[in-house]
Order: C-alpha cells, then structure tokens, then sequence
C-alpha cells in the first residue's frame, strides 16, 4: 500500500498545561532554527531510505504538536516550503495544522491558508475562564471564541478540541461548551475527558491531594451529553471522541484507524510502513542533536508480526462507529480471524459491549464508554492457530 498520510510534529509551545505529558519544549524558541533544519535533514534521510527520489503525493498531511502555530510567520513560511519542497500537496490534499487561539492573527491564519492547509484544529478546551485557569490555559473564552470567528471566514473546514471533567467542572459547565462550540458552527469537535497522566504537572498535585479526579458517573453524565448534544446539532459520532459534520470527518485520523501506512517526523513522532513502526527520540535537543551529527533519530523500532497487525486493526477500527469488517481483516491474515479473537469477542457481544451483524462488528453504547478498557485482551489474548 502506498503512504499517501504524513504526521510532523512541532514540539514548542509558550508553556506546558498542567495536564499535557506531550513531547514538546516551552520557552526555547531560541531552537526553532535548528530544529527546521534539523527536520528537513530526517525528512530527506527517510525518504532516501525508502528509496522514494521523486515528490511524494499525500492524501493528508497533519501539522501537531506542541503548537504549530507558535512559530513565528517567517519560521512558518520555512517550515511550509520544506514540506512542499519534498511532498506533493494538491487540491484534494487534506492539510491540517494545530493551532492555539492566541496565535490566530489575521496574518498568521492567511500564511497557513495561502501555504494550502485547509483546515484548521483549534486546542481552545473550554470557553469558561475559570476551568481554562484550572487547565493552565493561556487564553480566554472570548479569545477563543474570537479566533474561531476569524478562522470560520478563512479556512473550508474548522475543527474545534474540548476537554471535559476538569477538576470541579459541572455537568451545566459542560454543556455551556457544547452549546457555544455548536453557535461557533465549527465543522468537526473533538472532545476528551480529562486524564491526569504520569509526567504532567497534574498527576504531582493528584498524586499529594492537592487535585480530585471527577466521579466517574458524572463524567459519564458529560460524555453522553457530548454525544446528545453535538448528535442533535447535525455532527456525526464516528470515533470515539470524534464529532464531524457531513464531510469533515479527519481523513488523516481514519488513516491511523484503517491501519494504512504514513510517514511520521519531529521529535517523538512514530511512523508505521511496511508493518514496521518506528518512534524518534522525544528529546527535541537529542533528535535534533542526531540528526545535525548525520545519526538516525528513531529510538525505537518494532516489527510488528501478522497477528499484531490484524489484532491492531481490529482495535483502531473499532474506535470507529462504523466499527470492522471481520472478513476484511481475513484477507489480511489469510485464516480463520475470527477463531483469533475468540472467547473475547463472544463475551463482549454477550455484555453488551459490542453487537455484530453478519461480519461488521461494532461498538455499542455501552462499549463506548468503557472503550479504552476493552482494548487490552483484544491486543494480548492469543488463540491457537
């Protein structure tokens, strides 16, 4: 199969949220040079290896982070012709690129959309100033809400992140997000209930006393209010944390959940070709000290065997409420898959969890919220060939 999807990630920021364990530096912007040069030396060294000489023509591109938007317009403009220099982006191209709201002045949101990214995932969270405080967020609601009025009149689709279950938040609070993301008429919301994970700021403070977890009923309460909500005002619920209008669903994401190969660069960043998956240092001064010294940046490199494959493509297609196709992945794994996946599948399907018609295994209601836990013995239960 082709690899028609690419991934960057930018990894600065203006500062790290209490709850963000992601691969990203804050206050070094001083690095950005480097780092641009140091990314067009991977770029072109993958390539190489992959003996691919001509312009690669992508399907999607994604730009993430960290911030995308936090460089600087010139840095932008760099960053934007390394990846035209070496990839082929055209009409049917879908090119999306992170940003944060404080950085979506006229003039920055122009560059990107004069660059060919056409459409926009703004990390606005929530638009109460109280719960942005309490995530660590640097911008208002009426900043967000300001810079999604100038990018709903310049980019073709427009993609809104909201967290819920922040600490102290309530179910009225939440459903005040909704509302105003829906007035907003963004295109695609992508919502994620909080999780305080090892690494970040917060997991510190939970782990002193000095921050509480929301009861997980009221976070239920919150995520079928999600999925009410946004069902009500026209989005479709096609992923688990997904909302899209007709046409916006994120067709890099479903490359990711289809098991399609794609490129992956930046610090962090791990690609998946030829049933190989492959993640760069996340040390943005170690993947850019590698790569200027004409070393390799990937730290890990893991070849995955049929079965894993198959096993991974069943889980990612799950996520989706389309949900997958057993005799689909047959063809993939060349016998019985179904024998594969068994007693699982029957104990899940008994529970609730997921119902079946004919082939097409999907996830119900109830499996969507308890989804994350239900991947574990899909992925490791092994049954005899």
């Amino acid at each position: 199969m082709p690899i028609c999807s690419a991934y960057v990630h930018i990894p600065f920021c203006r500062h790290r949220c209490g709850y963000c364990n992601f691969t990203l530096i804050a206050g070094r912007d001083e690095l950005v040079d480097d780092f641009l040069r140091a990314l067009e030396i991977e770029i072109e060294f993958k390539l190489a290896e992959l003996s691919l000489a001509q312009r690669v023509k992508l399907d999607t591109l994604f730009l993430g982070g960290g911030t995308p938007s936090h460089l600087n317009c010139d840095q932008l403009e760099r960053l934007l012709g390394i990846l035209r220099e070496r990839f082929e982006l055209d009409g049917t191209t879908e090119f999306s690129c992170e940003v944060n709201p404080l950085d979506c002045s006229d003039q920055k949101l122009q560059a990107l959309r004069a660059a060919g990214v056409n459409r926009l995932s703004i990390g606005g969270q929530s638009f109460d100033d109280q719960k942005l405080q309490i995530l660590e967020r640097d911008h208002s609601g009426v900043e967000l809400l300001e810079a999604l009025k100038r990018a709903r009149e310049i980019f073709p689709s427009l993609s809104l992140d909201l967290i819920f279950a922040a600490p102290d938040e309530s179910l009225a609070g939440w459903r005040s997000d909704l509302t105003l993301a829906i007035s907003a008429q963004v295109d695609h919301v992508s919502t994620y209930g909080l999780t305080i994970e090892r690494g970040s700021a917060f997991y510190g403070l939970m782990q002193d006393g000095y921050l509480l977890e929301l009861d997980s009923d009221l976070q239920l309460e919150m995520y079928h209010a999600a999925m009410d909500e946004l069902s009500a005002a026209g989005f479709e619920h096609y992923e688990v944390s997904s909302f899209a209008q007709p046409g916006h669903a994120c067709r890099h994401n479903e490359a990711y959940w289809f098991g399609d190969p794609w490129f992956a660069f930046g610090p962090g960043a791990a690609s998946f070709i030829d049933s190989v998956r492959a993640m760069n240092h996340r040390s943005t001064t170690t993947y850019m000290r590698r790569l200027l010294a004409g070393q390799s940046p990937v730290a890990e490199r893991e070849s995955l065997s049929p079965e894993q494959v198959v096993r991974e493509r069943l889980v990612f297609g799950l996520r989706r409420l389309a949900g997958v196709n057993l005799s689909d992945l047959a063809t993939t794994w060349g016998d019985d898959v179904e024998r594969l996946f068994q007693p699982v599948l029957d104990e899940y399907i008994a529970r609730g969890w997921l119902s079946r018609a004919g082939n097409q295994l999907t996830l119900t209601r109830a499996g969507l919220v308890i989804s994350d836990g239900l991947w574990p013995r899909l992925l490791e239960f092994h049954a005899e060939r």
